[in-house]
């Protein structure tokens, strides 16, 4: 297979574009601006990632109508400047011993809400409120849910990659032996793969065999893997940046008919859930699609969990698939279609790919077979 191109690098342009974007997304939310702390909204809006998150206060600061502000310990200076977006912003040190929320509170409106990184840890919100009582915070995730939603092409690129790395991955476990190892020597394979075929970043490898495959996130154990095992994999990481997420089942030897069917309803239910991906749709519309399939067949009550969540620098993220949201599918967005069925102390099943909307329905980055594979 020939090898994905690396993507260019993203430039101080495409930064200044997200900040700009994240800012006026804010104002016309009713923000008077966005807090970002370090973290997946910094990488994503700066390039910039502290070598430790430590409590140090580290802040982006964006604002209709202001330049970006990066306040950044004295310290950690260099490394922000180097950082391939800081020509796009402004950097604010401060120093070991001095009052860094009298360095940030100029930058903020004494009266403002502002919208704030998930991560942002508690002690420097309630120091900037000290500095300004008037000032309310509301979590981005509240108040932007959509800001790293819409890919451009080359976040899509890179997803690309990933999935494709993800695939490749997948050829290789099945090529393995499972009866007779542990879930945790299968896990390792796996994460091991991830790396040979490019990943940066090992986030999960799901290895859950027998009744182990009915727990949807299910860590790998001790358990040893037996011929006759239904086995649930699902693994993923952070390829140039970017995430993968894919989930296959597969049968150590022959099935049993009701193992079989279980699968070929799932295997249904991702089909149907992938075919309602469109513009326009409702996230809801996904979850809708998968989930009538799996309740038709009589399975319902044994689909425990959300068909889809989103996917970009970080492996879960805005839109969910799930049943009331609304907020319509735009092309760029990228989703996991996972729907699963989980009979407590017997077997699970879940098929899993990401796709990404397009201008007239959806197209999928993972492209292995989704009919049960066999193994040894």
């Amino acid at each position: 297979m020939p090898m994905t191109p690396v993507p260019a690098p993203f430039t101080a342009d495409d930064y200044r574009a997200r900040m700009a974007r994240a800012a006026e997304s804010a104002a016309d939310a009713g923000l008077a601006g966005v807090l970002v702390a370090p973290g997946p909204d910094l990488v994503y809006l700066t390039g910039y990632q502290p070598t430790a998150i430590t409590e140090r206060l580290t802040v982006l600061v964006l604002a209709a109508g202001q330049e970006p502000v990066l306040v950044v310990p004295k310290l950690e200076a260099p490394d922000a400047e180097r950082a391939a977006g800081a020509s796009a912003l402004t950097l604010r040190d401060w120093t070991d011993g001095t009052d860094p929320y009298g360095v940030t509170a100029p930058l903020l409106d004494v009266d403002g809400r502002f919208g704030v990184s998930d991560n942002a840890w508690a002690m420097h919100l309630l120091g900037l409120q000290q500095k300004l009582p008037g000032t309310s915070y509301t979590a981005l995730t509240e108040a932007l849910p959509m800001l790293r939603a819409v890919k451009d092409a080359h976040e899509l690129a890179r997803l690309e990659a990933a999935g494709e790395a993800a695939d490749e991955a997948y050829g290789e476990i099945l090529k393995v032996r499972f009866a007779g190892r542990k879930e945790t020597d299968v896990a390792a394979d796996l994460a091991a793969l991830l790396l040979e075929f490019g990943h940066s970043q090992v986030d999960f490898t799901v290895v859950g065999s027998g009744p182990n495959g009915a727990n949807p996130h299910h860590e790998a154990g001790k358990r040893t893997i037996e011929r006759g095992d239904m086995v649930v994999l699902d693994f993923g990481g952070l390829k140039h940046g970017y995430g993968s997420d894919t989930t296959r089942t597969v049968h150590v030897g022959e099935p049993s008919a009701e193992e079989q069917r279980v699968h070929d309803v799932v295997r249904e239910a991702q089909r149907a859930g992938c075919a309602a991906v469109k513009p326009g749709a409702a996230c809801q519309d996904v979850d809708r699609a998968a989930r009538a399939v799996i309740e038709e067949a009589g399975y319902g009550e044994y689909f425990i969990h959300r068909t889809g969540h989103g996917i970009g620098v970080t492996t879960h993220e805005p839109p969910y698939m799930i049943e009331g949201e609304e907020q319509p599918l735009v092309p760029g967005m990228c989703f996991s279609v996972e729907p699963g069925i989980y009979l407590p102390g017997r077997f699970g099943v879940r098929i899993e790919d990401i796709v990404t909307v397009t201008e007239d329905g959806g197209r999928s980055f993972n492209n292995t077979a989704r009919e049960m594979a066999l193994v040894d």
